[in-house]
């Protein structure tokens, strides 16, 4: 979970948000379940529709004008912890306990391609390895993996990651999700650059480097 979404989640904000996973409610509604002002309840709900996290909704119930309700967004949802890990760890320990090892790299390396070329579109084709490596940095934290780009003293570059997206499965399938899937991204993404991976979280480290041999 991002610092922003934590935050999100946190005080009275975060129990709107939690009321209103449940159902869509009126400003007047959420002030009486949380007992603050309906005034204090709207300005709340204001600042939550400007962040894009909820919207109203009209209904008409009866006579007179339609109520107005709060409800969820599809990032005020995503907002709440997911466990996409577990299915993914159980899904890869089938396949390897089914097809094997061998067929379980080939389908990760064919899926780090086919996300590469999703992120590829922002990448400049013709550019300088050194820009092309930042742009994807750029591009990768857009991703969630908070990198950064270091040069080298012998004139190398050095991509840093501080988070992994993969973490879970990556402390689960080292080898398939780093020396694998994400040697593959990044192979796929830098086109002519040779990608050697010297730290992982996968494997105990507290960052991910990646080495980049500019050609």
């Amino acid at each position: 979970m991002t610092a922003a979404a934590a935050d999100a989640l946190e005080g009275t904000r975060g129990r709107i948000l939690e009321e209103l996973a449940l159902a869509p409610l009126t400003a007047r509604d959420l002030a009486k379940k949380l007992g603050i002002q309906e005034s204090a309840a709207r300005g709340h709900l204001d600042r939550m529709e400007e962040r894009g996290l909820v919207v109203p909704s009209f209904r008409r119930e009866g006579v007179g004008r339609p109520r107005k309700r709060f409800v969820l967004t599809g990032a005020g949802q995503e907002l709440f912890p997911k466990k996409y890990d577990v299915i993914l760890d159980s899904i890869v320990n089938e396949l390897l306990a089914r097809e094997g090892e061998g067929y379980v790299s080939a389908l990760f390396a064919e899926s780090a391609k086919r996300m590469a070329r999703a992120v590829a579109k922002e990448i400049p084709k013709n550019g300088a390895a050194e820009d092309r490596t930042r742009t994807l940095v750029a591009s990768l934290n857009r991703l969630g993996f908070q990198c950064s780009v270091e040069k080298t003293a012998d004139g190398q570059m050095r991509i840093v990651r501080a988070n992994c997206v993969f973490r879970h499965s990556a402390l689960s399938h080292p080898y398939l999700l780093c020396e694998v899937f994400d040697k593959h991204l990044t192979e796929s993404l830098l086109g002519e650059a040779g990608v050697n991976l010297v730290d992982s979280i996968g494997h105990g480290g507290l960052r991910c480097t990646h080495l980049i041999e500019l050609r």
